[in-house]
């Protein structure tokens, strides 16, 4: 074992000597992913060197309260068509390749030693750590990064193994990061100077041209995503909280529809924010962080999330920062829309220190329809959890420009598509298995529009949607009367206390009956069309859970 900051030289296969820090396996180094005639190796360092270090290479800055300010370039987020997957013999049968796009095996043999060229010389930070808190399933990860700040970002989101593991760790993957490796497509097989690119047989990462640190983050959770579902482990896009009964809930949405904020709940234990798998013990966090967006985050509506943003150890991404005060500015957007905090989980006060929960006793699925027509609540059968998992639903609401008034359906498979390496049925039917083996109750919310759509209805009050979740986590909400809706065939609540009952039924909130029947027709189209690509794919008992009206007519 090596102490921090002590420098100790390794010949590496006969090649130059490296200088070499901190702490490590060190029958398993840098060459056995590789690398080559490396300058140094910054092996698991700590927030505070990771700062230190940052800070003299002018990666970022320190910004009130002690978070590190870094701005990730002309990448503010990341690059989906710069993504690659391997095509080969592991892959050919088992990938959906309709969705990932296929690298040639020796195209990225070429990348790879042009990666091992582009490396020599460098100084590289590494971080050995984990993806997944339960034993049995968890990927033991390398990742080499470029930035001090990208090793630091790593650390925070992954699962950090303690300090008397390092010196015996083996990783299963390696992840190689180089921001300053511009690809040539020509050459690699790939778009642009940009690219990702996914080895399942050689187990290993390559991300070039791009700053944006979530590209490590999201190849974690691609890998898992590929990996589990054979092992009967639903890998999910969600986030988990648990009550002290045990009784655990799980979360879907994309963007924009309150997945972050619905599952932090003061009087329930965070297991964690994103990335979760469900196995044959329970449920179990993929990550040891979080990573949460900041635009128009408030210390009033957000407190647990806004004061993590005031602590050493956070980092700020593209978060605009006065230059007299260092006082970060939230509500400007003028780099990005999407600004992010990274931290470690134990940084929110109600966080469980294990990233373990129960079998989950209630599925949320949140969409925040634009269109004014879904209940604020309705309880789904399995195969209408199927349904609404592959179609993976939300809507967002009209933009800037000039006339456009319409709200603009977004369906995302299985709430996470871009990082669905298989096809999306596989990931449908083990949640129903699953939903039917544990007993457990799921649920649609509408955190979007009722009285209208975007533009003349009004956002759904957050105080009824707390109140209806609230009923259907402690199970009151299953023993009420319910009647079925006319047009998407679930169950909605007739009465609940503390919402008002127009509220439940969405025709009721709208002035123009005609016009919503026509706008309720309009989205149960779209959710049809959209789903014609799954219909090879699901059974009869999947296929009859489409909206009702239709199915009808």
């Amino acid at each position: 074992m090596r102490h921090e900051n002590v420098p100790h030289y390794e010949c590496l296969k006969g090649l130059e000597k490296v200088k070499q820090f901190g702490t490590w396996n060190e029958n398993h180094g840098a060459d056995q992913s590789g690398l080559r005639n490396l300058d140094s190796v910054y092996w698991n360092l700590r927030e505070p060197q990771l700062y230190q270090e940052a800070l003299n290479r002018e990666e970022g800055q320190i910004v009130a309260g002690g978070a590190l300010a870094v701005d990730t370039g002309k990448h503010t987020g990341r690059s989906p068509k710069d993504k690659f997957v391997v095509r080969d013999a592991n892959t050919e049968d088992a990938c959906w390749w309709d969705n990932n796009k296929p690298m040639d095996p020796a195209k990225f043999d070429i990348l790879y030693e042009d990666f091992m060229d582009h490396a020599e010389g460098k100084q590289l930070f590494t971080q050995d750590l984990y993806g997944g808190a339960d034993e049995t399933y968890r990927l033991p990860t390398r990742v080499f990064t470029e930035f001090a700040w990208h090793s630091h970002f790593i650390r925070n989101l992954m699962i950090r193994p303690a300090l008397e593991e390092l010196s015996s760790f083996v990783p299963d993957w390696t992840i190689i990061d180089l921001p300053s490796f511009n690809a040539d497509p020509e050459r690699h097989g790939c778009r642009c100077e940009t690219v990702i690119a996914v080895n399942f047989t050689k187990k290993m990462v390559l991300i070039g041209g791009t700053s944006y640190a979530g590209e490590m983050k999201k190849s974690v959770f691609s890998i898992l995503n590929f990996l589990l579902p054979p092992q009967g482990v639903m890998p999910m896009h969600c986030s988990a909280n648990v009550g002290d009964k045990g009784d655990a809930a799980v979360f879907f949405g994309l963007s924009g529809t309150g997945k972050t904020t619905l599952s932090a709940d003061p009087s329930r234990t965070l297991i964690g924010d994103d990335e979760h798998g469900w196995g044959a013990d329970g449920l179990f966090n993929f990550e040891g962080g979080c990573y949460a967006k900041t635009i128009r985050l408030s210390k009033e509506a957000e407190p647990e999330i806004f004061s993590t943003t005031e602590r050493f150890g956070t980092i700020l991404e593209n978060v605009v920062v006065d230059p007299v005060s260092c006082i970060p500015d939230f509500d400007d957007g003028s780099k990005t829309e999407n600004t992010r905090c990274a931290y470690p989980i134990h940084f929110i006060p109600n966080a469980s220190d294990t990233g373990l929960a129960p079998h989950p006793k209630n599925i949320i699925m949140l969409t925040a329809d634009a269109f004014g027509v879904l209940p604020p609540i309705a309880h789904m059968t399995p195969e209408q959890a199927m349904y609404h998992f592959l179609s993976g639903y939300t809507a967002k609401v009209a933009g800037t420009e000039k006339g456009v008034t319409e709200p603009e359906a977004t369906f995302s498979t299985c709430f996470g598509a871009p990082f669905m390496p298989r096809h999306p049925s596989e990931y449908g039917n083990l949640l129903r298995k699953l939903m039917k083996e544990h007993q457990v109750n799921c649920w649609l919310v509408n955190t979007g529009w009722t009285g209208g759509p975007y533009g003349t209805g009004h956002r759904m009050p957050i105080k009824a949607t707390r109140a209806l979740l609230t009923a259907a986590l402690d199970g009151s909400l299953k023993n009420m009367d319910f009647r079925m809706d006319e047009t998407f065939g679930v169950e909605v609540p007739v009465s609940v206390p503390g919402v008002d009952d127009a509220l439940l039924n969405p025709r009721d909130t709208w002035a123009d009956k005609a016009a919503y029947d026509a706008q309720a027709t309009k989205l149960a189209g779209m959710f049809v069309e959209n789903f014609k690509i799954f219909e090879a794919h699901v059974d009869d008992s999947v296929k009859s859970a489409a909206p009702k009206a239709l199915i009808e007519a």
